[in-house]
C-alpha cells in the first residue's frame, strides 16, 4: 500500500457524500490521491489556524468611530435641514410676491408661476450656496465641499 509504512497511523472520517464527492475530485484536480489530499489539507488548515482571535479594533475605537459618524450625521442631518428651510423661504417669499402682484390668484397659476420662474430662482440659490460654502465652484462644474478631492 503506498505510503503506508510503520510510522504512520490510519485516521477515519466520515464526511458528507457531497463533501466526499468534493474531496475526491479536488483531490484529482491536484494530482493527488483522497489520503494525501486530506492530510495535505489538514496540515494547510492547521498552520493557518489561530486560537486567539484579536478583533481589528478595540470596543473604544469602534465607540469612537460610531461617536464621530453620529457627530458627522448629526451635522450633515442640521445642514440640510437649514438648506430645506431656505428652500421652503426663498419659495414661500415667491409664491407670496407672485400672489401680492395678482391677487384673487387660483392655485393653477400659482404652480404654473412657480414652474416658469425655478430658472429664475436656482441660479441665485447656488450662487448662496456657493457663498456660503456649501458647494464649490472650480473650472465651470460644481461639486460639494463634503465631496474628497
Amino acid at each position: 500500500m503506498p505510503g503506508h509504512s510503520s510510522d504512520t497511523q490510519p485516521t477515519m472520517t466520515y464526511p458528507s457524500k457531497q463533501q466526499h464527492a468534493r474531496w475526491k475530485q479536488e483531490a484529482e484536480n491536484m494530482d493527488m490521491s483522497l489520503s494525501e489530499f486530506i492530510q495535505a489539507m489538514t496540515e494547510a488548515g492547521l498552520k493557518k489556524f489561530d486560537v486567539d482571535i484579536e478583533p481589528d479594533e478595540s470596543m473604544s475605537e469602534v465607540r469612537r468611530q460610531r461617536n464621530d459618524l453620529k457627530r458627522e450625521l448629526d451635522r450633515t442631518r442640521d445642514r440640510v435641514g437649514k438648506l430645506e428651510e431656505q428652500l421652503q423661504t426663498r419659495e414661500r417669499e415667491a409664491i407670496t410676491s407672485f400672489v401680492e402682484a395678482h391677487p384673487s390668484t387660483e392655485l393653477r397659476d400659482i404652480i404654473q408661476e412657480m414652474i416658469e420662474t425655478t430658472s429664475d430662482r436656482v441660479p441665485k440659490q447656488v450662487e448662496h450656496l456657493v457663498a456660503i460654502g456649501e458647494l464649490r465652484y472650480e473650472d465651470g462644474e460644481y461639486y460639494s465641499n463634503d465631496e474628497i478631492e
